[in-house]
């Protein structure tokens, strides 16, 4: 077991927590959770022995072996199954041994090597690597490809099939979703819960920390608090703590009542019936954590768009894709004030694809994409976090925007995503990958836009946030199409949701409930494929046939996958710059007043860094995007 007593911690000069006392048992299933910055990250440090108590104690048996995800993957050219089955410390060990033993010719130690294989399931872990691969997104064949093929999110699932590949005691997961789409997220989530082993998982995603744990850890006001029941039990009982503070029901009636609005509007309808009734559950629970955000120190709302055309965009036919490889094809949809959309599909299948031809950065193919006059898009996606000015400050950026109004009124504005006094003032360059998310959606929500264009916004937001920006969606006037992994958000602000699958664009007829039962069918679909005739099929011919056309495909493509290989090594060149610079703007002294020159020069070199980089991976994602439909 896992035991804290009386024990304090610090980072730095900063006071994480003091004199927690709780207990970990074996099995159990622990979500950490708390703002950010208040010790998450460091108390898995501590379990590690990375950190070291202030005072009091933690035990920890001694041979319990601990399994994390790593933040970085080394550029290793072996294939990705190989860097996968490394987690198996002890299969790796005993396979050395066994080479060592077959070289010496030692008989006796080879057959005991053989048995001990077998007791740890040796000769399964290959196949069991590859559940994991696949189940992480990965498609059948690119577990044999190199590792540093993928690029930088697609190596951290990597890293993660590596953590969940150990047979591990103690499996600690810090942020395990943020690099993973809801398919990976669902996955992941059945996975887990056939976890035997201890589990203490960081993660601001509600659903999967309800579907996950069993118990949850959570750090406040200088303290951690154990609290039986997963993250919606936890809820309920701090909303009970604190349900004396009127003002947090207040905040709730907004959800609420949208939420009512959308039953009343639907229920009735047999096509909505279930996506209604999915809302009903929603409200059910919405009444009962109403104040467990009341010290929340995100507050902001969507002004109305100061135009409303109906309708705003329609697309007619339209195909989309990158080069000549259409990725939809025959795409019509006409978005309008009030529509709240939510975009579901496998990985790959094109949801992203879909936002880029909607916000105008991809162009039509064939078909129409007609767009009303007054027309104004909010787009948010990952990308645009690299677009910020890295010398400049958030109330910079404001103003940049609105150059006639008050610094008071930016300050009182920026104020409300928890940009506030000197933190409002200082430049982004060091700021966490939630901090620019933050600025980007304060940024998009001050220019008042009639469409949403939302695709995982959610990302690396805690749960304070998460809420704040579920509640403010709540009252958005225009319309709003929205790809995220975080369910909750799914179900709280959309009303209808499209199913992205073969190139094409339809209703998808469940609820959210219904989809991972659709994600399971139709992977046997595709298993299951029928081949038409077989016996024709699997004729001399055929085969021959089949292994000609293969190899020009493979001829065909090779151009692509050079590209897309280039471009990823530019890519790591760039980062571990970026990262280099980033470590350098996080020194305070930097900004000393004798280093202003020097601070001036770093700030315009990482500019550049960034900028290229930005144009890179819009290359590289066009090329990689283009690859995988023309192997799909």
């Amino acid at each position: 077991m896992l035991r804290f007593d009386k024990l304090s911690l610090r980072r730095g000069t900063k006071l994480l927590f003091a004199d927690a006392c709780f207990t970990i048992h074996p099995g159990q299933r622990v979500g950490v959770t708390g703002a950010n910055g208040t010790g998450k990250s460091s108390l898995f440090a501590l379990i590690r022995d990375e950190l070291h108590a202030d005072s009091g104690e933690f035990s920890i048996p001694r041979d319990w072996v601990i399994a994390h995800v790593a933040q970085e993957t080394p550029a290793d050219s072996r294939p990705a199954i190989e860097y996968v089955l490394d987690g198996d410390a002890e299969l790796r060990n005993i396979q050395a041994q066994l080479a060592e033993a077959e070289n010496a010719h030692q008989g006796e130690r080879v057959a005991k090597l053989h048995t001990r294989l077998d007791n740890i399931g040796g000769y399964t872990a290959r196949s069991r690597a590859a559940r994991l691969v696949h189940g992480l997104g990965f498609k059948p064949g690119e577990e044999d490809e190199a590792v540093n093929h993928f690029s930088g999110g697609w190596r951290m699932r990597l890293n993660l099939a590596r953590a969940l590949m150990c047979r591990s005691d103690l499996l600690l997961l810090d942020e395990p979703t943020n690099h993973l789409d809801l398919d990976a997220v669902i996955w992941l989530e059945e996975w887990l819960k056939g976890y035997p082993g201890t589990l203490l998982l960081i993660s601001h995603d509600r659903d999967f920390l309800d579907a996950v744990t069993s118990h949850i850890a959570h750090i406040e006001q200088g303290g951690v608090t154990l609290y039986t029941g997963n993250y919606s039990a936890f809820e309920r009982i701090r909303a009970e703590r604190l349900a004396n503070q009127q003002a947090a029901y207040e905040k709730q009636r907004r959800e609420v009542a949208h939420i009512r609005s959308y039953v009343d509007r639907f229920r009735a309808k047999a096509t909505k019936a279930r996506q209604a009734q999915s809302r009903l559950k929603a409200l059910e629970r919405m009444e009962l954590i109403a104040p467990a955000y009341v010290d929340s120190p995100f507050h902001f709302s969507f002004r109305p768009p100061e135009k409303t055309p109906h309708p705003l965009m329609r697309l007619e036919h339209a195909a989309a894709g990158y080069g000549d490889t259409p990725v939809l094809n025959s795409v019509r949809l006409a978005l309008s004030p009030g529509d709240r959309i939510g975009l579901l599909g496998p990985n790959g299948a094109g949801k992203s694809t879909l936002i880029k031809l909607l916000a105008g950065e991809l162009s039509t193919q064939k078909g129409k994409r007609e767009t009303a006059q007054d027309l104004n898009i909010g787009y948010f996606a990952q990308h645009q976090l690299d677009q910020l000015h890295p010398e400049h400050s958030a109330l910079d950026h404001l103003m940049q925007i609105d150059p006639k109004a008050t610094e008071q009124a930016m300050r009182d504005y920026i104020g409300g995503f928890d940009f506030t006094g000197e933190r409002a003032e200082s430049p982004v360059a060091p700021f966490s990958g939630g901090e620019k998310a933050r600025l980007v959606l304060a940024l998009l929500v001050y220019q008042r836009p009639n469409l949403l264009l939302l695709d995982e916004p959610t990302n690396h937001l805690d749960l304070e946030m998460r809420h704040a920006l579920s509640q403010s969606l709540q009252d958005f006037e225009g319309a709003m199409v929205v790809v995220s992994h975080d369910r909750h958000l799914l179900r709280t602000t959309t009303d209808q949701l499209l199913l992205v699958n073969d190139g094409e664009v339809d209703e998808f007829k469940g609820d959210l409930d219904d989809y991972p039962r659709w994600l399971a069918d139709n992977r046997s679909a595709q298993i299951d494929k029928p081949s038409g005739n077989e016996e024709k099929e699997h004729s001399a011919t055929a085969r021959k046939e089949r292994k000609r056309q293969e190899a020009e495909r493979r001829k065909q493509l090779q151009p692509l996958r050079n590209q897309v290989q280039k471009l990823e090594k530019e890519m790591d060149r760039l980062m571990e710059q970026q990262a280099t610079m980033e470590q350098q703007l996080a020194d305070p002294s930097v900004y000393d007043e004798e280093n202003k020159a020097s601070l001036k020069q770093l700030l315009e070199d990482k500019a550049k860094v960034d900028t290229s980089l930005n144009e890179i991976e819009e290359q590289w994602m066009t090329a990689s995007e283009a690859l995988e439909s023309a192997e799909s």
